[in-house]
């Protein structure tokens, strides 16, 4: 069983930064396909990007491309989100959640097994 914790979200402009940790526990999160979902008030679940379990493969949402970055330090057992020139419609809840596999289904909530309890994020215009 892994038990994922984000953190890291708050309050920011417009044109902003900020950096998300998904810290893992329980067991290694180095074999793992690490993805990162938002949620905004009365929408869906949607898919942000994802990582590997090298790090050395992503994938992200057109919405974030060029905006958002996603790494790990698996000797640390952390994945990170990091988001610059934030706009306000970014302004979710955001999750990270693990996936035994990196297969299509990486963009997809129900191919995810794990998931944090999440993260405010507010971008303010």
């Amino acid at each position: 069983q892994v038990q994922l914790v984000e953190s890291g979200g708050g309050l920011v402009q417009a044109g902003g930064s900020l950096r998300l940790s998904c810290a893992a526990s329980g067991r290694t999160i180095s074999a793992y396909t690490v993805g990162w979902f938002r949620q905004a008030p009365e929408k869906e679940r949607e898919f942000v990007g994802a990582v590997n379990w090298t790090g050395d493969s992503t994938s992200y949402a057109d919405s974030v491309k060029g905006r958002f970055t996603i790494s790990r330090d698996n000797a640390k057992n952390t994945v990170y989100l990091q988001m610059n020139s934030l706009k306000p419609e970014d302004t979710a809840v955001y999750y990270c959640a693990g996936a035994r596999s990196w297969s299509s289904g990486r963009y997809y909530a129900w191919n995810y097994d794990y998931w944090g309890q999440g993260t405010q994020v507010t971008v303010s215009s």
